[in-house]
């Protein structure tokens, strides 16, 4: 039963949308702009690197809401319980925020595609896992300037360190539950590939557009594409 409210209460932090709401304070909705996508790199490019920042922070603290509120919660309800689960508890919380980021119900389930989010899942499950997420994504991301490349290899690095770690049986967690623990890891897996199908055709074509923080980055980027454009007139 713990499963379902961890969903439920995920879901429900899940439901802050930044993007959205960042967005409405600039007079915009940030669905009808660039991508159309209510997520961290949309805003960065429609609204600057600052309000691309905020976003991706509040879409990372979120989770780490949902998961401390789990955590909390169910320490008191489960008692002894609770370290064999408290790793599941986590995903689960994580798994709604997620949920409730990418398909929030009063959007028409139209959000973003939970990278954010799910930093801030890696970020709440250890250490290890968030140093390793970091490399995943920043050293894909700083040497391709792909967004999608650097997201979608933190969340299958992710992924790989979780049945790892479980395997070395760092998470104190049973047989059973170690697996039903890969089994929701991988359906998030699923879930961000099947989120970034489009970003995944580009990158295989090589039309996938490339992001930059600084101004001279974005400044290249232009000239780039300007002169892609200009090609093909």
């Amino acid at each position: 039963m713990f499963r379902l409210w961890c969903v439920l209460i995920g879901y429900g932090f899940g439901l802050i949308q930044t993007a959205f709401i960042l967005g409405k304070m600039n007079g915009i909705d940030i669905r009808e702009h660039g991508s159309g996508n209510a997520g961290t790199t949309n805003t960065l490019r429609v609204l600057g690197t600052k309000a691309g920042l905020i976003v991706f922070a509040g879409d990372l603290v979120k989770c780490v809401l949902a998961v401390l509120c789990c955590g909390f919660i169910f320490k008191n309800v489960l008692g002894d319980s609770y370290e064999e689960f408290r790793y599941l508890i986590k995903l689960y919380a994580a798994a709604g925020a997620i949920l409730g980021h990418n398909f929030p119900f009063y959007l028409n389930f139209k959000g973003g595609k939970g990278i954010a989010s799910t930093a801030g899942l890696i970020l709440s499950f250890s250490g290890l896992c968030s140093i390793v997420g970091a490399v995943m994504f920043f050293g894909s991301f700083l040497t391709t300037h792909y967004v999608s490349l650097g997201s979608l290899m933190m969340y299958l690095g992710f992924f790989v360190q979780m049945v790892i770690m479980g395997q070395m049986g760092l998470f104190g967690a049973s047989r059973p539950v170690l697996i039903e623990m890969y089994a929701v890891t991988f359906a998030l897996l699923i879930m961000a590939f099947y989120r970034h199908r489009e970003n995944i055709k580009r990158l295989l074509s090589g039309t996938e557009r490339k992001t930059y923080l600084s101004k001279k980055g974005k400044e290249k980027e232009a000239e780039r594409t300007a002169s892609k454009n200009g090609e093909n007139a």
